[in-house]
């Protein structure tokens, strides 16, 4: 449904309601879960009702004839309008008329993949970081969430007409590296690793022997040679703070062969390429460190405590957080505040930064926001945190730490593999669909329990259902062309029920987009492309489309290819194609 008309529907409902009394009404339109029941509703008359201290009912009586008074002061309005009534104890349904869905419709067919775009963005820049792995480390199926969630939002976003930026934020320094520095020492050779095929897993297995060295250290109580190990590793962190040539020479082969391995999996992944890749080492120097902390320092937000400079937060809002340690070395929070500040000063003063990470950073996340805001860098609604769910098995946690963890290539190569069972020639197009999907239908926030039958899943709720829903629409319709049927909308078709309520669904894409994009959840989409590629298949199944001795058959085949659009421009802003054959 175009925004305009629940627009108007919205204010003309107000009017009523101050009509009646009411000051400063504001009144929330929604469907109704049964397309019989009217086009919107709303329970404005439950809610004011105690302010006017009359039963709901009686209300929506009132509201309905001052309703219908706005109603004629508008003509376009008035024609669009089938029938505004009364449900239960005093919600207001309004019915559309099929004259208004038909004209929508055909701008579906004349907009094509424009169809849904918007300028409610425009002249605003947003900056989506996501992704944002740690080098040295292999994708796991757990950086699969941020990649998709983040991309799909970036879609959205550009697709509502915001300058969209999308940043990589890699996770190139910290004390892992002295610790995989320690662990090349003592047990690898980077020039023999650089040769394997798969050097990342090499470099990773190396790491998680350095922590399974401590975990053995720590059950023979060895706590002396515990400290000696972790020791060495902050010194070797050390060294490369300093700039130390061998340290810096070791961490820039970690990065190129990390970098390698990311491209390619974004490649596989098919999420749209990066705006900016910078890592926390660029905001790990010295200089940067000082601008921020000198601004800290300026605000009086910085106290000393045991040697750590931290930030302390009034009243107890939140815990402390330390901003640089007893060393003097640099801290991830620091590095953080730093990469805003750079952002704000070089890409747009009123940039709009939306972090997809994990729902375990929450709290860290509140006290970075509210150290920016302190800091006066950014108003109200500007800094963003979208947060996502885990991966698990189901006895427990995934962990690199412990290499208990799904290679996300191996999944990819899996998907691919059973993919090509359906059909060779789209096994990616459908192996990227099933994995998306499975992540991007369900609130982000939700944990995922790792299910390799579920996360292949091919039919029912899944993306190559959906995929196979547009491509039976644009099979129907070549058949059309082969019979010589137009694809042309009617004003008065007499075809089935199904039909109608298919109109009523492909028309609210626009709406749907938008609060997605408003609220950050890709769920909002995926839910909706569901009952629409239901209701496509019920409409399908109703009856044959392409049948030439049928005179509504032009309208059913314009319809089913404004189905195919509709569901194409959806799925490619989940980041999956539409393939011709399945």
């Amino acid at each position: 449904m175009k925004i305009d008309i629940k627009e108007q529907l919205t204010k003309g409902l107000e009017m009523a309601l101050k009509s009646t009394g009411i000051t400063n009404p504001s009144v929330h339109m929604e469907h109704p879960e049964d397309i019989s029941h009217g086009d919107f509703s709303t329970n404005c008359a439950l809610v004011y009702s105690k302010q006017l201290g009359t039963i709901p009912k009686s209300l929506a009586e009132k509201v309905i004839a001052e309703f219908k008074k706005e109603i004629l002061k508008d003509e376009d309005l008035e024609k669009n309008i089938e029938l505004v009534s009364i449900a239960g104890p005093g919600f207001i349904n309004i019915k559309i008329s099929r004259s208004y869905f038909i004209k929508e419709t055909q701008s579906i067919l004349d907009q094509k993949e424009k169809y849904g775009k918007q300028e409610i963005g425009k002249g605003k820049t947003v900056l989506v970081e996501y992704s944002s792995p740690n080098i040295a480390k292999p994708f796991t199926v757990g950086h699969l969430r941020s990649t998709i969630i983040g991309d799909t939002i970036a879609n959205i976003l550009h697709f509502l007409g915001y300058k969209v930026m999308r940043d990589n934020h890699l996770g190139d320094w910290g004390t892992q590296f002295g610790k995989l520095m320690v662990a090349l020492d003592k047990w690898g050779n980077l020039d023999e690793i650089e040769k394997n095929k798969t050097p990342m897993r090499e470099l990773v297995e190396l790491y998680v022997r350095f922590h399974d060295e401590v975990e053995r250290l720590e059950k023979e109580d060895k706590d002396d040679e515990v400290k000696s190990l972790e020791d060495e590793a902050r010194a070797k962190f050390g060294l490369l703070e300093s700039g130390d040539k061998e340290a810096k020479k070791i961490w820039k082969k970690c990065v190129d062969l990390s970098l390698v391995e990311f491209d390619n999996i974004y490649k596989k992944l098919r999420v749209e390429p990066f705006t900016t890749q910078i890592g926390e080492s660029f905001f790990a120097t010295e200089e940067m460190s000082k601008k921020v902390l000198k601004e800290l320092e300026t605000k009086n937000l910085v106290k000393e405590s045991d040697g750590a400079q931290m930030v302390f937060f009034e009243n107890d809002k939140f815990p402390p957080l330390m901003v640089r340690k007893s060393d003097g070395s640099s801290i991830y929070a620091t590095r953080d505040l730093a990469t805003d500040l750079y952002r704000k000063e070089n890409y747009d003063k009123n940039l709009v930064i939306i972090n997809e990470v994990g729902s375990e950073q929450t709290l860290y996340f509140r006290q970075l926001f509210e150290i920016e805001n302190l800091l006066g860098w950014f108003k109200e609604g500007e800094r963003i945190h979208v947060t996502h769910g885990l991966y698990r098995f189901k006895d427990g946690k995934m962990s690199t730490r412990k290499g208990d963890v799904i290679w996300l290539d191996d999944l990819l190569e899996e998907a691919i593999s059973r993919a090509k069972k359906i059909n060779p020639e789209s096994a990616e197009d459908v192996a990227l669909a099933a994995l998306k999907f499975n992540d991007l239908k369900r609130d982000s926030n939700q944990d995922i329990i790792f299910d390799w039958e579920e996360m292949m899943n091919t039919t029912g709720d899944s993306g190559p259902y959906l995929q196979y829903s547009a491509t039976r629409a644009n099979s129907v319709v070549e058949k059309a062309k082969s019979l010589n049927i137009s694809s042309t909308l009617k004003n008065d078709p007499e075809d089935s029920k199904q039909a109608e309520n298919l109109e009523k669904l492909l028309v609210r894409f626009g709406e749907t987009v938008e609060r997605a994009g408003k609220e950050y959840k890709p769920n909002i989409l995926t839910n909706y492309l569901i009952e629409l590629g239901s209701q496509f298949n019920t409409f399908y199944g109703s009856g044959v489309i392409a049948d030439d001795k049928n005179k509504d058959a032009s309208h059913k085949v314009a319809l089913t290819k404004a189905f195919a659009i509709v569901m194409e421009n959806g799925l490619k802003l989940l980041g999956i194609k539409v393939p011709k054959r399945m």
